[in-house]
């Protein structure tokens, strides 16, 4: 009992923490942040959760570069990890999962963010870096994917893959078609026109947006997928700050980004699937559909494949999950305390707290202990 008594105090304290560290950041990457909250005792959580942090020979910068979806999760991160351990400066720039993975391979970074795993002509790339062995996925944030709108009149929308697809593949251009106007009975949907906006970058918010809706609604969307956006029209814009901005500032807009961008207002779709409620787009429904998700990885790479048709009642279907890309053998020296030292922090139970109150889904327990298993024998 005491112990249970411990961590429920640990656990009030961590939010607090979650609250302030997004508020400060010391990565320098150039995305606005998507959650601004405020609030909380930031000298009694943080000397909390930073005395769970074991520095060890850590010390020096450490570069790192790549998806804008977990920028939110890592600024909170490195605010607690820099406080414990004052010698390790960590400059995460969110430049998009491509071009985070592209860095890595030239070896410009100690390790890299995607939300995709690495293809096979990535991890042949990666050989460059890394002495002659592989880089592997090490999943360390989950979340859902929101699908933000700006439509004047309208505070609860309800859609599903098929009208997604047909709204992104320019198949649907106003507000009040009927496709819409079926799946939102009694709403006042106005004429506006639609204004669909995807990323410009090579994201892998978008390859798991566009693996959703081929995976869920293959006649309506019928591209490859892929980081890059491929269907013709709409509109684009830089990170998923860019679009949460976009969404923001345009009437008639909708995009998709990470639900810790949807801020200051931003209203979120329910999705609708076969469960009998529209779901909504949250932490905890996102949880529930992640969990069902399945290592594809072989040894210690832990890629996984997402359930993009769960059947669990208030499953949020449409997620992804950030990988931390590492080697596995042959991490330069001169970083590599300070790689293992962070991502063993980000994997620990102190650290994966700090997500839910970020807006991001904890990896499930029996997957990151892999993880911190996989951490271990870094070198």
């Amino acid at each position: 009992m005491k112990l249970q008594r411990k961590n429920r105090l640990r656990a009030l304290s961590l939010g607090a923490v979650a609250v302030s560290g997004a508020l400060a950041l010391t990565a320098c990457g150039s995305d606005d942040t998507g959650t601004k909250n405020a609030g909380g005792d930031k000298s009694a959580s943080a000397a909390t959760n930073s005395s769970a942090i074991k520095c060890d020979d850590a010390k020096g910068q450490l570069q790192a570069s790549g998806s804008s979806a977990q920028k939110n999760a890592i600024d909170a991160w490195v605010k607690q990890f820099t406080q414990a351990c004052s010698g390790v400066q960590i400059n995460y720039n969110p430049t998009g999962s491509g071009a985070g993975v592209t860095a890595f391979t030239q070896g410009q970074t100690a390790f890299a963010g995607s939300d995709s795993p690495l293809k096979p002509e990535e991890i042949t790339a990666s050989k460059n870096v890394c002495g002659g062995n592989a880089a592997i996925d090490l999943p360390m944030v989950g979340g859902p994917i929101a699908i933000g709108y700006n439509v004047p009149g309208v505070d609860n929308l309800v859609l599903d893959a098929s009208t997604i697809a047909k709204i992104f593949d320019g198949k649907i251009t106003k507000w009040d078609d009927a496709a819409i106007a079926k799946l939102n009975s009694g709403a006042k949907l106005p004429s506006t026109k639609i204004q669909a906006f995807h990323r410009s970058d090579e994201s892998g918010t978008t390859d798991n947006f566009t693996k959703y809706l081929k995976a869920v609604a293959p006649s309506d969307w019928n591209y490859s997928g892929g980081k890059a956006w491929q269907a013709k029209g709409g509109q684009s814009a830089q990170g998923s700050s860019g679009l949460a901005q976009q969404v923001k500032q345009t009437a008639g807009a909708i995009s998709y980004f990470e639900l810790s961008y949807a801020a200051d207002g931003i209203s979120t779709v329910d999705l609708k699937t076969d469960a009998a409620t529209p779901v909504k787009a949250s932490v905890e429904n996102a949880t529930k559909a992640i969990s069902s998700a399945t290592v594809a990885g072989t040894g210690s790479d832990l890629a996984l494949k997402l359930n993009y048709k769960p059947t669990e009642e208030g499953a949020y279907p449409l997620t992804l999950v950030t990988y931390e890309i590492v080697c596995e053998k042959g991490n330069k020296a001169d970083t590599l305390p300070a790689t293992k030292a962070f991502l063993n922090y980000i994997a620990s139970e102190d650290g994966q707290k700090l997500l839910t109150d970020a807006k991001y889904a904890p990896i499930p327990a029996e997957i990151i202990s892999k993880v911190r298993t996989t951490l271990s024998s870094l070198s």
